[in-house]
């Protein structure tokens, strides 16, 4: 069973702050697997592994475009996250989500009849995470894939213009805008003691102008798109949330 939170638009600061509260229960078991979706205020992330050369702009520049500049815990380089994003943050104990493919760490000894639970690897975590977002996408008519060697979901313009017979795969009005592969969602996640922190940012209706003031996720070869532009309209944030959650029932309970 995973609770879905959805908290509106908050800054950074505070997405964290209740990011570790709800950690620091989850660990203790007092709660069980939570997922918060909610928009943040314009801010910048550099993750565990960021340059500082990948912030693009000034700090005066920045002040003039309202952007915070945070530090965080989690995997990866710089990213932005902003009014029209949905992130998602899911504290989940990967010890509950153990599946066929669940390890066990080095350390945790067959012979000892108290030896901790099995855990979902987060390689795993990660893919389920990329498969709820292109569920999510596809709901709306957006196809998307994996990229080789990287994280995240991008379009797929192969598919958006594939025929089958004289019918297109995707209405017209629904292809894509894109004719390269763009990111429509970033992903990094933390994990302490089987239970995972930070997660994803969907960009649904986000004004990509803030992205050109960074070099999103270090990845100089690749452009960043959103729903909207995929689309050509706006999309009810409500409704990709509901999708969201929706697909987080599907991947997490198989």
């Amino acid at each position: 069973m995973i609770s879905v939170v959805q908290l509106g638009t908050i800054d950074y600061a505070t997405g964290l702050r209740l990011q570790q509260q709800l950690v620091a229960l989850r660990k203790e078991e007092k709660i069980g697997d939570v997922l918060l979706l909610l928009e943040h205020k314009p801010v910048i992330t550099l993750g565990r592994n960021a340059k500082a050369a990948n912030v693009l702009a000034s700090p005066e520049l920045l002040k003039k475009r309202g952007v915070e500049v945070c530090e965080c815990d989690r995997g990866g380089d710089v990213t932005f996250h902003g009014p029209g994003q949905i992130v998602g943050y899911p504290i989940f104990d990967l010890r509950s989500r153990a599946g066929a493919d669940a390890v066990v760490r080095p350390a945790e000894s067959k012979t000892r009849p108290d030896s901790p639970r099995k855990s979902m690897g987060v390689i795993e975590f990660v893919r389920k995470l990329e498969d709820v977002l292109i569920r999510t996408c596809a709901d709306s008519g957006i196809p998307t894939k994996r990229v080789q060697g990287l994280t995240g979901v991008w379009t797929n313009p192969e598919l958006a213009s594939a025929h089958v017979g004289a019918q297109p795969l995707v209405r017209p009005a629904e292809r894509s805008s894109t004719t390269a592969e763009a990111k429509l969602a970033a992903i990094g996640v933390h994990i302490s003691r089987s239970v995972t922190s930070h997660g994803f940012a969907l960009n649904v209706n986000t004004d990509l102008s803030f992205f050109d003031l960074i070099v999103p996720c270090g990845i100089t070869t690749k452009p960043v798109t959103s729903m909207q532009k995929e689309l050509g309209r706006e999309l009810d944030l409500n409704t990709v949330a509901e999708s969201i959650s929706r697909n987080f029932g599907v991947v997490f309970q198989s």
